[in-house]
């Protein structure tokens, strides 16, 4: 009699605290939970809280926190937009308060720029640039020498297949603004990383594979075909798995979950 083999549980992440970003909804929100199951302390980010929810989208950092809390984990939500160092700033302070420290930031945030070449405007490019790619910039200042003090730390930006240019002729129409910037924050990790490795912290960038999200079932409809996308757990373990790794680890690297468990770790 055969069997399906179980996955093995994740390594247990008590004691860790982890910042997500775009926690309020899709990938983000699924890795809250995932992260939080393993015994994280859950720092959930995002613009959408329950006094200021999305006109377009469902979700809410208030609505993740809860959700945590009620499978037995641990969580606060912040609201924040990353792409402003202030936010940033308080984001980071309100971390350390509520935790006393910070060992992991996930930045999964994400604006949604799409647009046709001839429809692309400079309000937004520089709207995708300021959320997609500086963000990167004003976190990792703000969150590295934090994690410094408490031994280190670890750094996921969350990429997409987009990024790579064999990928053009299979996107959809309209991403371009948006593969530019994934494709920045995959050099910006891949950079970034030398520069943190005497602070023992590692910087990653992973792309999820195609997810089905309600940010994505807005984009293309319900009626798209979404015959072999994932949802959002499936990430979870990739993640899991950056989230332990430091200086000495994993880092400066460009991983696709899609061969988790077979080109890497």
């Amino acid at each position: 009699m055969s069997t399906t083999p179980s996955t093995p549980p994740l390594e247990r992440l008590d004691g860790r605290v982890v910042v997500v970003t775009g926690a309020s909804r899709g990938i983000g929100k699924g890795l809250a939970l995932g992260l939080a199951a393993a015994g994280a302390s859950v720092v959930c980010a995002a613009r959408s809280t329950s006094d200021r929810p999305s006109p377009e989208l469902p979700g809410t950092v208030d609505e993740t926190v809860a959700a945590i809390r009620a499978a037995g984990g641990e969580a606060i939500g912040v609201g924040c937009d990353i792409g402003i160092a202030d936010d940033i700033t308080r984001l980071v302070s309100e971390t350390v308060t509520a935790y006393g420290r910070l060992d992991v930031l996930v930045n999964n945030a994400m604006a949604s720029t799409r647009a046709l070449f001839d429809d692309v405007t400079t309000e937004l490019w520089e709207t995708s640039m300021r959320i997609n790619v500086l963000s990167l910039l004003l976190t990792a200042q703000a969150v590295v020498p934090v994690m410094a003090r408490g031994g280190g730390g670890s750094i996921i930006n969350i990429s997409s297949g987009a990024a790579d240019p064999g990928m053009t002729a299979h996107l959809p129409p309209g991403y371009l603004t948006y593969s530019v910037a994934k494709a920045a924050l995959e050099r910006f990790s891949s950079a970034r990383s030398l520069e943190v490795g005497d602070r023992n912290s590692a910087v990653n960038a992973l792309r999820p594979g195609a997810v089905k999200t309600e940010q994505s079932v807005h984009e293309l409809g319900a009626d798209w075909d979404w015959t072999g996308w994932g949802t959002p757990d499936r990430v979870v373990p990739g993640v899991h798995h950056l989230a332990l790794q430091r200086a000495d680890g994993l880092s400066g690297r460009i991983v696709d979950i899609n061969t988790y468990g077979s080109e890497w770790p």
